[in-house]
């Protein structure tokens, strides 16, 4: 993580915990030549608009009085989502034992999309079971790993 999305994370996190949800992530990305500021939040049952919106209130104004970010940006508050991104050790735990997806940079076997359940996760490698067989991705050929949202 940034040093600016730190300081982020130790701004929003006691807010985000005194409206009864926890900080799932932040992130400060450049879309289409805009510059988005990020906070995912997350709560047993679901987040709700509601959440995120006294989220907002609350954090935008502390925001523009610490100022950590020097340039304009959009400011949102969101869910993690029930396909959301597992990037640190403490989610890999977390969900260990339920599906997700892995994208990888270049092709691995024939394919860079693959989906079973998070079997270990251990220095940045991905244990991925799909049946029988056990799938190992390093950090290095990770693009992304998200929890698999199956549409039945």
């Amino acid at each position: 993580m940034s040093k600016l999305t730190d300081k982020v994370s130790e701004i929003a996190r006691p807010i985000v915990e005194e409206e009864g949800c926890t900080l799932w992530d932040v992130e400060y990305v450049r879309e289409a030549g805009t510059w988005y500021l990020r906070v995912f939040i997350d709560k047993d049952g679901g987040v709700s608009i509601d959440d995120c919106e006294r989220v907002s209130r609350r954090l935008d104004p502390i925001l523009d009085e610490e100022d950590p970010i020097p340039d304009s940006y959009v400011f949102e508050v969101g869910s993690a989502g029930a396909d959301r991104e597992l990037k640190r050790p403490c989610d890999f735990e977390q969900f260990m034992g339920n599906e997700i997806e892995v994208k990888l940079f270049r092709p691995v076997g024939g394919s860079k999309h693959y989906t079973g359940t998070l079997a270990a996760y251990e220095n940045g490698t991905v244990s991925l079971a799909q049946g029988e067989t056990i799938l190992n991705f390093t950090k290095d050929q990770i693009a992304q790993v998200r929890l698999y949202v199956s549409i039945n």
